[in-house]
């Protein structure tokens, strides 16, 4: 996925950043990491609060297998209407925001 398609998918949540990260990109809103593209396929950040939401719509979290157990990791799939509906897809970008503040607070306590 080339930077001016990801840049047109979360145009309705504002401007975007993209940097390369695990042999992908990650995606940055404000700084705040909201999404990933790994293997071509872009997922979107989601925590205990959104993950329901995700797995509604038939999402797949990442997991890969790392010392002998499958290990999840915080990214799940964007649910397929959401590459076609730019209001769609705003609501998934701001639940991966959202996400991605919650993240970014809870790793500021536990450092603070």
């Amino acid at each position: 996925m080339d930077n001016g398609r990801i840049e047109e998918l979360f145009e309705e949540l504002g401007p975007v950043t993209i940097r390369r990260l695990f042999g992908g990109k990650g995606i940055y809103h404000r700084g705040v990491i909201i999404a990933i593209v790994l293997q071509g396929e872009l997922m979107l950040k989601a925590d205990a609060i959104s993950a329901p939401d995700f797995i509604s719509a038939g999402a797949r979290q990442w997991t890969y297998a790392g010392k002998g157990r499958e290990v999840a990791m915080p990214y799940w799939t964007t649910p397929d209407a959401a590459f076609d509906d730019p209001d769609e897809m705003a609501a998934w970008a701001r639940k991966a925001y959202d996400a991605g503040l919650r993240a970014t607070a809870q790793q500021a306590r536990q450092e603070g």
